[in-house]
């Protein structure tokens, strides 16, 4: 959900100066709400379960995409794109052909940023919202004292974060190619 709204909203911001000043300072605010303040708001709105734990996800996935998308676009070389306008590249080929392929390693970046922040994204509303997946299990190892179980349940935490950002650097090394 979070790369749904972040990739085209980032595309958007950076081609369009009135949009970027409407919008930029407003995303800019999104990220002074702390994920624990806003995942019980997120409960009382949506309800409880997968759903909100989602949103929340993608919520904390958004801002790192977005802002990579705009830094990654915003760095194209101008005469590039007015080279190709002057070859009559339309708008689309213009994404498809030269965009993003020139913008794909910092949105790329963005992506693998994002993803290992959905990991905490889901703890948090784990441990607001309840939930079946590590998050709920630090829950219950804190209120029992397991320093053991907290130890171990962290470090599969953090297996977990370098698989998925190990897995979009590898899509990274093959987009390369």
């Amino acid at each position: 959900m979070g790369i749904g709204v972040a990739l085209p909203l980032g595309y958007l911001i950076a081609r369009n100066r009135i949009a970027a000043a409407a919008l930029q300072p407003y995303v800019a605010a999104t990220q002074a709400m702390p994920a624990v303040a806003l995942a019980p708001l997120l409960g009382l709105w949506i309800g409880y379960g997968l759903l909100p734990i989602a949103v929340l996800c993608a919520l904390l996935v958004f801002f790192p995409i977005l802002v990579n998308t705009v830094l990654g676009l915003r760095a194209i070389d101008p005469d590039v794109l007015g080279a190709a306008r002057v070859d009559g590249v339309g708008w689309w080929r213009m994404l498809w052909h030269i965009e993003l392929p020139l913008a794909l390693p910092a949105i790329l970046t963005g992506v693998r940023n994002g993803l290992t922040l959905s990991i905490t994204g889901a703890v948090v509303g784990e441990f607001v919202m309840g939930g079946e997946g590590l998050g709920q299990l630090l829950s219950v190892q804190r209120q029992e004292a397991d320093t053991l179980g907290l130890f171990s349940t962290l470090v599969m935490l953090c297996l977990l974060a370098a698989v998925v950002y190990g897995a979009v650097r590898l899509v990274e090394r093959l987009v390369e190619r």
